[in-house]
């Protein structure tokens, strides 16, 4: 039998669930470097963990027969596929959190009334896309458009969306976004599911008894939303109105935040808040007409695409991502910065013995099978393996944590690399190199009609060229 347990938010108190239920699981916690897990209570249990977002899909396809996380993932996956083999075996009483369709402060509690009058269209961002069309689509929106994002939905609204479909552990996290809730559209909390063929045909009883045991015999620690401490305030929502020509700059965030601050130091570009202690994705600057968000690097390229930023530091594996799934898009890189370097390379496990990524086209034809190539990069993935004729393939969309596939879930994985060291570690070897990326800066190809705009784009261009250069 197989379980997916999650990495992330949930971690903690799985794991103190499994320990209360005497498992015996070592390597399970945050910074743990494995994710295969065993049990010394139930040796035959095979355990991998996986980032949450990738579990329901992987106990519904049956690669798995059990795995615990969100309901709110849960419920994304089934409002796309409502027919999926999945069973909500039981709620675990960790990990509460609400989904809420939130606005800006500046819409007034009355804006979901606008928004449905509206004759245009209503701009929605999400990590959930199919959960917020399925909103959408209930709330009889007349046109709508959902902008599927990594995360840091919060800072879209109002100038890059309409609405946002959040996340949040309390509804005073609102304040601190500059946001207010317009819907709560779920109540979510970790889950334990199965896949619907095992549910019926494999004996669990062991397994589930250990688990319902544990639930019994604990209380739940997740902390009442009047004991959860609220970030410092910083109320995004007051933007004020915005002139035609202000520039807007998208910033990292995660862990090529500080390469960015030191390249933006050596600019004489100042930025306040940046990288925040509080979260504060609005940080400010001294540079006059100049707009900041911080945002995920993979959302980079498509809202330049969008117009919703002129400008954006992101890496060129997110920006070659885009362009291979829209290749007449008007993003561009503008400059390239020089660090955040990293190898995106194709991956095998130490246990194939196939010298090539040819010889591995070859092998797959021998399976009879797809070969199943994981990958964050999906169109990068895609086109390499056509590119390299792999014949008959699938691949597998993942959220993190892509290393785990291999080789059980995956047959080929593309993925990125600094060293290469991690890769080893999880016994997998480089068969290939695709290309090498670095940090860079994105525009947009498309005219800009304020010249005042223009001027100050060419100003930032040329003062982070200069810091480049140095």
């Amino acid at each position: 039998m197989k379980l997916a347990l999650p990495k992330g938010r949930l971690l903690n108190q799985t794991a103190r669930l499994l320990d209360n239920a005497g498992w015996g699981i070592s390597g399970y916690h945050q910074g743990a470097s494995s994710y295969r897990l065993e049990s010394t209570r139930f040796p035959e249990l095979a355990i991998k963990v996986f980032h949450e977002k990738d579990i329901p899909v992987q106990v519904a396809v049956a690669n798995y027969d059990l795995g615990i996380c969100g309901r709110d993932w849960i419920e994304e996956l089934l409002s796309r596929y409502p027919s999926s083999n999945l069973v909500k075996v039981k709620e675990l009483g960790y990990g509460r959190s609400s989904l809420l369709m939130t606005a800006s402060r500046s819409a007034g509690t009355a804006a979901l009334a606008r928004l449905r009058a509206r004759p245009d269209t209503v701009r929605i961002a999400s990590e959930y896309p199919n959960l917020a069309e399925s909103f959408a689509v209930r709330l009889r929106l007349r046109r709508f458009s959902i902008f599927p994002v990594w995360g840091a939905a919060e800072v879209y609204p109002p100038e890059g969306a309409d609405l946002a479909l959040i996340p949040v552990d309390t509804e005073d996290q609102l304040v601190d976004y500059g946001l207010l809730s317009v819907s709560k559209t779920l109540r979510s909390s970790a889950f334990l599911i199965a896949n619907k063929n095992s549910w019926e045909s494999r004996d669990m009883r062991q397994v589930l008894t250990s688990i319902y045991h544990s639930l019994a015999g604990s209380e739940d620690a997740t902390p009442r939303s009047d004991q959860v401490k609220s970030p410092a305030k910083k109320d995004g929502s007051g933007v004020g109105p915005l002139a035609e020509d202000t520039v807007w700059l998208a910033l990292p965030d995660g862990h090529q935040q500080q390469p960015t601050f030191d390249l933006l130091t050596r600019a004489g570009i100042e930025i306040d808040d940046y990288p925040s202690p509080s979260g504060n994705r609005r940080p400010t600057s001294k540079l006059e007409g100049v707009r900041i968000k911080v945002i995920r690097p993979q959302d980079m390229p498509s809202q330049v695409a969008n117009g919703n930023f002129d400008l954006a530091i992101t890496g060129r594996d997110w920006l070659t991502e885009h362009l291979y799934q829209f290749p007449s898009s008007p993003v561009t890189e503008l400059l390239g910065l020089g660090f955040g370097g990293v190898k995106i390379v194709a991956v095998i496990s130490k246990s194939l013995v196939v010298d090539s990524v040819e010889d591995l086209g070859k092998l797959s034809r021998e399976w009879q099978l797809p070969l199943r190539v994981a990958s964050e990069y999906v169109n990068i993935a895609d086109k390499y393996a056509r590119d390299n004729h792999l014949g008959w393939y699938r691949v597998v969309p993942t959220w993190g944590a892509s290393e785990g596939f291999l080789p059980e879930d995956a047959d080929l994985l593309i993925e990125n690399t600094q060293t290469g060291r991690t890769i080893s570690r999880h016994n997998l070897r480089i068969i290939d190199r695709l290309f090498e990326s670095t940090a860079c800066l994105v525009g947009s190809t498309v005219a800009v009609a304020s010249p005042k705009k223009r001027k100050r784009i060419k100003a930032i261009m040329a003062t982070l060229k200069a810091a480049v250069e140095a």
